[in-house]
């Protein structure tokens, strides 16, 4: 997928407004890093097919019910602030570091995403139950499952992008946590994919 291509793609899933604020908002993505270290400097140039793309995917696969959305790890943005530039739904992002936390801040104040709250604060501490459930690359899934369930319910779908993914990582995973697993390939990147969950309920 080319820029032009990614460009594109968010226009005819999401709309001219989410393709605004992604425009407003990868200056300032480029501009923080020259402070901290946010996402490899070899992806800039192809940030839109490579983080955005990548992160959006994820709201085509939320369903319903998905009004309160929350995001562990969200890091450089991603893939939290970027949802939250399409989806107009609570979302709460939570990250530890406090530098990624101000920045997240002062992106989603620049762009009026009123409907987003950060944590400043490991998923462990939160209790909030959620819809959805995203984490792009943080920790093991089952690592993620023990750390926010507190945050779970039965209704809760669980959107983790990964690299590729073992069957051997998964099994077990269903019975010990109640939960049905199934996998989605990633549209940005051939050796990607998503691992879905879903509660009882679902």
């Amino acid at each position: 997928m080319t820029e032009d291509e990614a460009r594109a793609w968010v226009d005819t899933h999401f709309g001219a407004r989410t393709v605004d604020r992604l425009t407003r908002f990868v200056p300032m993505l480029a501009d923080e890093m020259q402070r901290q270290n946010l996402i490899a400097p070899s992806t800039l140039d192809i940030v839109w097919a490579r983080h955005l793309v990548d992160s959006l995917q994820l709201g085509l696969l939320a369903e319903a019910p998905a009004e309160r959305w929350l995001d562990i790890g969200t890091g450089a943005g991603f893939p939290g602030l970027v949802l939250a530039m399409a989806i107009d739904a609570p979302f709460l992002l939570v990250e530890p570091r406090k530098r990624r936390v101000d920045f997240l801040q002062g992106c989603s104040d620049a762009l009026g995403l009123t409907h987003v709250e950060l944590a400043c604060a490991k998923v462990e501490q939160i209790a909030r139950p959620s819809h959805i459930i995203t984490a792009r690359a943080v920790a093991s899934i089952e690592k993620l499952l023990q750390s926010a369930a507190a945050c779970a319910t039965a209704e809760t779908r669980w959107l983790l992008p990964r690299g590729a993914v073992d069957p051997e990582d998964l099994r077990g995973l269903d019975r010990r946590y109640g939960l049905t697993f199934h996998v989605e390939q990633s549209l940005t990147a051939a050796d990607s994919s998503i691992v879905i969950a879903d509660g009882a309920k679902r």
